[in-house]
């Protein structure tokens, strides 16, 4: 019934003709209903008057007008944090609502094979990270076909694998393709943020011994590694290492075991330095493989992975918009012009921080300002650090950010920012949702920090299965190559993976694309000076 104004009053008015005649409608429609005729409906329709409902204001049960409660906050704070990590996703591990805050290290767990030689949150979720694993494998056909092709000749039978790299559904393909290969295998995590509990879980579900789970304090991180190393009756011979502390773990507290390793295979910035340190300093007893610096994982993992996971981070845990924000990025490596080049694209405005000339060059010619840090530091809404190196980030310059602005690092390592420097009296840490705290200052300006500091990408979202296929094949054949390599073909020191290899790794991915390499004909190769089957660059060739 609609309404009038009469000597400004408000008085209702008839229905009106049209809404008479569509009840009129209704009542014919009604009486030819269930007669089954062409065009009618085949079935009765009986209108039902409308109901008339009443609407409750906020003085009856609801008091919208209210705020909540401190502890009603807490409460939403506490939903919207846990929603950001139950979900069922790769991006956050799997945990049912149920399950207890029990330390994993004070649970015992049975997996069906009867073995309790696994630390994970729950083998109760191996079926979801089976999943995830098989979703993995239909994007990583290259380390499959690898699977296949070496299954028959065991090229690892012998090899006693123990693994620190991060554990989710992509590295899991490529451990079960180790052990597919012959070897055996103890993993954990290298970093406490990172590990999909449902990929662990499936692993150790396995046989897998997997030491990990999301959310490790740190003395968990320690006690993982080391009960990967210290298992009666088993005893390493090979390292699959990213970031270099399983290597320092066992160089330090198992000098014995290290000097019978046979080979170390390290995929990180971090890592690689502190391999060359040892080296420099005569304590590297192994032959190790750079596998950072090899191509397939420089231009794939390193550039195209970043470009796209960092705005994945960024977006999943701030909603960000980029449109207009001012961002700078410190550091123009491989992971640092991904970054920009991600953040460029959708409009943002970035500064470029450097300490190498070439680098910071490069940077200019593509379009980006180099600055030093301080030159921006209270204008920008973002700050990504990407060096490999510590303290970019200082408690100085944190203090001197604009309200709101995001803190993160894309690097290996949670050195790069100062996060310890925040943890003082003054300072109040607010958490917001999963990977998310606000640093909040005495006058109430607050920075966003992001993972505290640890990789972004791994911590806080996913980075793309196919470019991990890539570097994950690469870690394989580098395993391969040196637990199969004859005595004396590697000394004590750190090697580059060979030009061949690295092509043989770019080749298994081409199918992927219905890509067709164009070959060279006898006179083409002779006038080069190459192998018709390569390797087609020389070792000092820079892609």
């Amino acid at each position: 019934m609609s309404e009038s104004v009469v000597d400004g009053k408000l008085e209702p008015k008839q229905a009106s003709k049209e809404a008479k005649e569509s009840e009129n409608a209704a009542e014919k429609c009604s009486a030819r209903a269930g007669r089954g005729s062409a065009g009618e409906l085949p079935y009765a329709f009986t209108p039902q008057k409308p109901v008339k409902k009443q609407i409750q204001f906020a003085e009856d049960k609801q008091e919208f007008s209210k705020f909540p409660t401190k502890a009603g906050r807490r409460s939403l704070s506490r939903s919207i944090s846990q929603s950001s990590t139950d979900s069922y996703s790769s991006a956050a591990s799997y945990t049912d609502s149920s399950d207890d805050e029990t330390s994993p290290r004070d649970k015992t767990q049975l997996n069906s094979l009867g073995s309790t030689d696994f630390c994970v949150k729950n083998i109760k979720q191996a079926e979801f990270g089976r999943r995830e694993i098989e979703i993995a494998e239909q994007d990583m056909s290259a380390l499959i076909s690898l699977r296949k092709r070496a299954l028959g000749e065991k090229p690892l039978a012998g090899a006693k694998i123990v693994g620190c790299t991060h554990i989710t559904a992509q590295t899991a393909v490529l451990i079960e393709t180790l052990v597919a290969l012959g070897a055996q295998c103890r993993w954990a995590a290298c970093n406490i943020y990172s590990t999909q509990n449902e990929v662990a879980a499936a692993l150790s579900e396995k046989g897998v011994s997997v030491f990990a789970w999301k959310g490790e304090s740190e003395d968990d991180f320690w006690w993982c590694i080391d009960r990967c190393i210290s298992m009666d009756g088993w005893q390493p011979n090979m390292i699959l290492d990213d970031g270099g502390d399983l290597t320092h773990w066992v160089y330090k507290k198992y000098p014995s075991v290290f000097k019978k390793i046979r080979g170390i295979v390290e995929e990180s910035v971090t890592g690689v330095h502190r391999l060359y340190q040892l080296s420099k300093a005569g304590k590297l007893c192994v032959p190790a493989m750079n596998v950072n610096d090899s191509v397939t994982k420089q231009k794939f993992d390193n550039l195209y992975c970043c470009r796209e996971s960092i705005l994945d981070g960024l977006k999943r845990t701030t909603d960000v918009m980029f449109g207009g924000k001012q961002v700078v990025v410190c550091g123009y490596g491989e992971v640092g012009k991904g970054c920009c080049a991600a953040l460029k694209a959708l409009g943002a405005i970035v500064y470029v921080t450097e300490i190498d000339p070439i680098c910071a060059l490069q940077a200019c010619m593509d379009g980006f300002r180099v600055v030093k840090l301080n030159e921006v530091i209270r204008l920008v809404d973002m700050v990504i650090t990407c060096t490999g190196n510590k303290n970019v980030v200082t408690r100085d310059q944190l203090d001197r950010m604009k309200n709101g602005c995001v803190v993160c690092n894309m690097g290996h390592s949670n050195t790069e920012i100062d996060v310890a420097s925040l943890r003082t009296p003054e300072l109040t840490w607010e958490k917001v949702r999963s990977q998310v705290d606000h640093i909040i200052w005495p006058d109430g300006r607050r920075v966003v920090l992001l993972a505290e500091g640890r990789l972004l990408n791994l911590s806080c979202s996913t980075v793309p299965t196919f470019v991990l296929s890539i570097t994950a094949t690469t870690q394989a054949l580098a395993l391969i190559e040196l637990y199969n390599a004859p005595e004396g073909r590697y000394k004590q020191d750190v090697y580059l993976l060979p030009k061949k290899m690295d092509e043989y790794v770019a080749s298994l991915h081409l199918p992927t694309f219905d890509a067709h390499l164009t070959e060279l004909s006898d006179e083409q190769a002779k006038y080069l000076g190459l192998n018709k089957n390569g390797p087609f660059k020389p070792n000092y060739y820079r892609y």
